[in-house]
């Protein structure tokens, strides 16, 4: 069956676009949705007085998309996930994931746009994914895959480091206080001669 979208439909077309469908996925989903029109002189008269519209909506998701590239050209994922000993993942990531890590970056994508092969990372590592984005435009992400039990140990770690800095520090900050040396007065010149009057006086008595 031929019809028009009134939208764009990933691996379909886009908006305005006239394609060829089975009959039963235009009348059971594109048609009762309004996703899609039937093709018709009344319906191509109807799009073609919003072409203009139409164009300039695509000139919006070009912009938003070279955008969007640049954010996900320059995004790195990193994956905390269960694993064995050697690596070998219990599962494997699945674009599932990679979406949910994307959105918690305020980064929105429809899962089905990024392509992670099934089963393909099953280890963990380092790893590009490819998001396909409006028209033929694409970006990479970087994802880094790392194993659950390795991030524990190495927080573990670091916080036992930090608790130890932390009582050397307060051990070196310790002032002992030594008890004030008493200083037995001198007697100087002066009290000599007064001893030395006391003496004469005696005598003269």
């Amino acid at each position: 069956m031929k019809i028009i979208l009134n939208q764009d439909v990933h691996n379909l077309g886009e908006e305005g676009d006239v394609v060829e469908v089975k009959n039963g996925y235009a009348r059971n989903f594109l048609l009762p949705k309004g996703i899609a029109v039937l093709f018709n002189n009344a319906n191509r008269a109807m799009f073609a007085s919003r072409v203009a519209a139409i164009e300039r909506r695509k000139a919006e998701k070009r912009l938003a998309s070279q955008t969007l590239k640049e954010k996900l050209d320059a995004t790195t994922l990193t994956l905390v996930v269960s694993s064995g000993e050697s690596g070998k993942l219990f599962g494997s990531v699945t674009n599932a994931m990679i979406q949910e890590a994307l959105a918690k970056l305020d980064i929105d994508i429809d899962r089905k746009r990024i392509e992670v092969a099934s089963h393909a990372i099953k280890m963990v590592g380092t790893y590009s994914v490819k998001v396909r984005l409006y028209e033929n435009e694409s970006a990479t992400v970087k994802i880094v895959v790392v194993s659950e039990a390795e991030v524990k140990k190495a927080a573990a770690e670091k916080a036992a480091a930090e608790k130890a800095a932390a009582k050397q520090a307060a051990k070196a900050e310790t002032v002992v206080e030594a008890e004030p040396e008493v200083v037995e007065p001198e007697y100087g010149a002066e009290g000599e001669e007064e001893e030395e009057d006391e003496e004469d006086e005696e005598e003269e008595a």
